[in-house]
């Protein structure tokens, strides 16, 4: 049996995941660095699964993929957060939101362990989009006074955004270069085009050494992604 999920499962899971971040009040650092976990690592990993046999992961259905979810913020938090979230936290609220499964204590431990050898322990978090991201903000502001009109918020949003479709989420493989054109993607959207004085392209090519052509490519991307969604 296969253990890809399909898009409708992924797009449900990721969106839980989005969401119990927000109902668990992490910081967006633990929030991005599980959608790494879960989104760019975990799901494309299993197919393969590593030779990791559990039934956790058989048959993969959309309470287990929520299990995981959850999971990917627990050790997110553990690495970022000096407290982190108990796991008390989380099993409450599986048990609101997983209708499907009951999951116990001992479970969520175990989906840890099994999360874990799925990625095969790669849980660094180097290369983590939301940091560049983060540390590039912090640069344009102090470069730039039209950087106080750029919202940081909308960065974030268009990073949840991006998340919703396997396509656009491939994007998070280069971390740098989409930090780079999420900045932009925000700029473009959120600062009036009677204020685009800033060089905002050249300059973020400058700090990055990302190639200005990958970031006008992927911005397009973003955009279309925002104003057509469907697409």
């Amino acid at each position: 049996m296969s253990l890809r999920c399909c898009s409708s499962q992924r797009f449900e899971s990721v969106e839980f995941l989005i969401q119990s971040a927000h109902q668990l009040e992490v910081t967006p650092v633990v929030k991005y660095t599980a959608l790494s976990f879960f989104a760019d690592r975990f799901l494309p990993r299993l197919i393969q699964a590593n030779g990791v046999r559990n039934w956790l992961l058989q048959p993969m259905g959309g309470s287990n993929l929520q299990l995981f979810a959850l999971i990917s913020i627990w050790i997110s938090s553990k690495i970022h957060d000096s407290h982190p979230v108990p796991l008390k936290s989380l099993k409450s609220l599986g048990d609101m939101f997983i209708t499907e499964q009951h999951f116990t204590t001992r479970d969520f431990l175990e989906a840890e362990l099994v999360l874990l050898q799925v990625l095969n322990f790669d849980i660094g978090t180097s290369n983590v989009a939301f940091m560049f991201l983060e540390e590039l903000f912090v640069w344009f502001e102090g470069v730039a006074k039209v950087g106080e009109l750029v919202s940081f918020e909308a960065c974030m949003d268009l990073m949840d955004l991006l998340y919703e479709k396997e396509e656009t989420s491939i994007l998070f493989c280069s971390p740098c270069s989409l930090a780079a054109s999420v900045l932009v993607s925000s700029y473009v959207v959120t600062v009036p085009k009677q204020q685009w004085e800033f060089p905002i392209l050249p300059w973020v090519k400058f700090v990055t050494s990302c190639k200005e052509e990958d970031i006008v490519k992927q911005v397009k991307e973003i955009l279309k992604h925002v104003f057509h969604p469907s697409c």
